[in-house]
């Protein structure tokens, strides 16, 4: 699918799943058995970002054991961890997922789904044609240095925080309490909402 850009919209963050959208998800959930909710942060900074995070969203999609269920508004950031200036600003943005993967399978898919858009890992912090973090799985907590539950960092990033409220705005994460409540501890300077950009959810 292509990601469209849209100019004079109102905000997407309080426009609804069109009916017909909601049927088709929910059927595909007819597929899975006992399938876990999975929330994942995708984030660009180099190449055409908008239309990677939507190639993103689409491979997700097609993984057998997965179902894309909620895609957030797109924010533009400023890169973490590095130099002001010294790599593009990136768009980011949440994508909240159904599924029977473990989360072992789940990390894996998340690593070929970077590596098809040639993401490439020479330094930390480094900038990257895409960044596919699992950012929370069901209620587990684990601190499993190969895949950490919920993701480290996440309770202190306003780049996942604010699109991940607002597509729930009633999430929790795991062992750190209400997202709404997070996002109040920390500040969103340089985490700037596009809302001149739409990703969509799968057709």
């Amino acid at each position: 699918m292509t990601a469209s850009f849209t100019e004079g919209h109102s905000d997407p963050t309080v426009q609804p799943v069109p009916a017909s959208v909601v049927q088709q998800v929910d059927a595909a959930d007819t597929t899975l058995h006992n399938p876990r909710r999975a929330v994942l942060s995708l984030g660009s900074n180099l190449g055409n970002r908008l239309e990677t995070l939507q190639g993103a969203i689409d491979a997700l999609e097609d993984t057998p054991g997965v179902r894309v269920k909620a895609v957030s508004p797109v924010y533009e950031t400023e890169p973490w961890g590095v130099e002001p200036g010294s790599q593009p600003a990136y768009f980011n943005a949440v994508v909240v997922l159904k599924t029977t993967l473990p989360p072992s399978s789940l990390l894996e898919r998340a690593h070929a789904v970077e590596e098809a858009f040639h993401r490439v890992r020479d330094e930390r912090w480094g900038a990257r044609t895409l960044d596919v973090d699992i950012v929370a799985y069901a209620d587990v907590v684990d601190d499993d240095p190969h895949l950490t539950l919920p993701h480290p960092r996440a309770h202190e990033r306003a780049f996942v925080l604010a699109p991940w409220h607002d597509v729930d705005p009633e999430a929790r994460l795991p062992g750190r309490g209400a997202v709404a409540d997070l996002l109040d501890t920390i500040t969103r300077e340089g985490v700037v909402p596009r809302k001149d950009l739409e990703l969509h959810l799968p057709a």
